[in-house]
């Protein structure tokens, strides 16, 4: 498993297509509003709009994510960091951030490599 971080718009589903030689057909995009992943994309992008869908029905995204590990494998999770900036006053929104914090840690720890992508160019964390 690959994790791709980095700010919105840093160009990090541009680098890992570059990257690794696929296409738009390869990448799942997740949405604010379903809790589904289609583990069948080699890329899984937006994963934070995943935690927020979980969030919002109160189903613990990390725990979704164990549970899932193995489809997990051998894919591209791209995640928008969120943990920067001012701690939002919205409770929702601070539960988000948190655990998307949880999430990409529990995923970087699984991972055999982590890259952060600032300017679209990949700087190689793990």
């Amino acid at each position: 498993m690959i994790l791709i971080f980095g700010g919105a718009y840093q160009g990090k589903l541009e680098y890992a297509l570059s990257t690794y030689k696929l296409v738009e057909k390869d990448v799942y995009h997740c949405d604010m509003e379903s809790m589904v992943i289609n583990f069948d994309k080699k890329i899984i992008a937006d994963l934070e709009k995943f935690v927020l869908a979980c969030v919002k029905e109160g189903i613990n995204a990390k725990e979704c994510l164990e549970d899932n590990l193995e489809k997990l494998q051998g894919k591209i999770i791209i995640f928008d960091d969120i943990s920067q900036g001012v701690v939002p006053i919205d409770k929702t929104e601070r539960a988000w951030r948190e655990m998307t914090g949880r999430c990409m840690t529990y995923l970087g720890q699984q991972a055999d490599e982590v890259i952060r992508v600032f300017c679209g160019i990949g700087n190689k964390v793990k």
